[in-house]
C-alpha cells in the first residue's frame, strides 16, 4: 500500500482528483488526522475540507492516477 501526501484547495481540485480516483480498479482511501474517507466519494472528499494536509492510501498501483494526482502533492 502507497501513501501519498497531498493538498486539495479548490472544488475543482476535489472533483479532479474523486475523477482520477475512480478509475483505479483498487479501493483509495483518503485520511486526514483519524477521519478516512473513501477517494471516489465526493461528498466524503468535501466532508474532510480544504486546504488541509491529506493522506492518501493506494491499495493497488496505477502509473495514471499517480500522475493525475502529482500536482497536488506537498
Amino acid at each position: 500500500m502507497e501513501e501519498i501526501k497531498i493538498c486539495l484547495k479548490k472544488p475543482d481540485d476535489v472533483k479532479e482528483f474523486v475523477r482520477a480516483a475512480r478509475k483505479c480498479e483498487f479501493d483509495v482511501d483518503l485520511a486526514y488526522n483519524s477521519a478516512v474517507v473513501d477517494g471516489k466519494s465526493i461528498l466524503g472528499v468535501f466532508a474532510l475540507g480544504l486546504e488541509k494536509p491529506l493522506v492518501v492510501s493506494c491499495h493497488g498501483e496505477n502509473r495514471e492516477f499517480q500522475r493525475s494526482i502529482q500536482k497536488f502533492q506537498l
